[in-house]
């Protein structure tokens, strides 16, 4: 019961006028000759192009959706109207004849058109924004290319240069060691501020006097 209480009323009335349309086309198919299974797909085919039109319709009201929604809605509703009793389906005409046997290529026209149509007709005004006046395909801009981002180059530091007395209290050994050291060209000698002086990279001489510990 509670089931039956949350059922949308809407949704009741709409499924009975469903099944009688549905009813009511099949009627209209046997009367104009057909029989079987091919009654039954009369009304299946009218509410299938039904149910696509409205579709497109929904994505792209343009004038294929409503011409095949009308017509689809024609069909239903000329069914219903015929079954009323104004039209005698024991001697059904001969146009109630022809549009029935016409209808199933008008259906699978209507369908075809409107499934494998739509792709092209909602492209096209986005096609024609894209085009410049004489015709043209314009392309969009180019993005400016980023400038890539250059890490500083550190300059190579220059030789700290001190004197023989300097280098060897930096170093824990004696000037007499450090002069030997530039004497016998281990370490390169550099002009001091006066002529008489002479300078070394302390840089350099600590390097040596790793070599020379290790050597050791």
């Amino acid at each position: 019961m509670r089931a039956l209480k949350r059922l949308d009323p809407i949704l009741i009335q709409a499924v009975i006028a469903a099944a009688l349309s549905f009813a009511h086309i099949h009627d209209i198919a046997v009367a104009a000759g057909q029989d079987g299974w091919k009654a039954w797909a009369y009304p299946v085919s009218v509410d299938l192009l039904l149910v696509v039109a409205w579709k497109r319709l929904r994505k792209l009201r343009d004038g294929a959706g409503w011409f095949w929604f009308l017509v689809a809605m024609a069909a239903s509703l000329g069914a219903n109207v015929a079954t009323s009793g104004v039209m005698d389906l024991a001697h059904p005409p001969v146009w109630l004849r022809l549009t029935v046997a016409g209808w199933p290529a008008v259906a699978f026209l209507g369908g075809t058109l409107l499934v494998h149509g739509s792709k092209s007709t909602v492209e096209e005004p986005r096609e024609a924004h894209a085009q410049s006046p004489q015709g043209a395909v314009s392309e969009p801009p180019a993005r400016p290319a980023e400038e890539e981002v250059k890490e500083p180059v550190k300059e190579p530091q220059g030789p700290v240069l001190v004197s023989y007395a300097d280098a060897g209290e930096a170093l824990g050994v004696d000037a007499a060691t450090v002069r030997g050291w530039a004497f016998n060209e281990h370490v390169k000698k550099y002009p001091g501020p006066t002529a008489n002086t002479v300078r070394v990279d302390l840089a350099e001489c600590k390097t040596y006097q790793s070599r020379r510990l290790v050597g050791a």
